[in-house]
């Protein structure tokens, strides 16, 4: 934590995860700044306005990220997987109910 101001551990289902003090996972942050585009600044500012933060803190994480690329890509993996089944159930039931 001493080299990551404002990274917090938290525990949860899939275990200990880093996060920030007053904010979401470092994996959810990582993630949305995967599906934006443009440089990691615009990138940074697009995030921080979408997750009501501010830009420091959105560099925080993606800091912690490129320390901790393994820890967070599995963070990523393993929500992605739990994700998976209610993916496929939103998708059952909107072929049911199209509009």
């Amino acid at each position: 934590m001493e080299a990551h101001p404002g990274v917090v551990f938290r525990d949860g289902p899939t275990g200990r995860r880093a996060g920030l003090a007053a904010g979401p996972d470092v994996w959810e942050i990582v993630g949305l700044l995967r599906d934006l585009r443009g440089s990691l600044d615009e990138r940074a500012v697009s995030a921080a306005a979408h997750m009501g933060l501010a830009e420091s803190q959105v560099r925080t994480a993606s800091r912690y990220y490129a320390e901790y690329t393994d820890e967070i890509e599995s963070e990523i993996a393993r929500n992605d997987e739990a994700a998976e089944p209610e993916l496929v159930v939103w998708e059952n039931e909107h072929r049911l109910l199209p509009g």
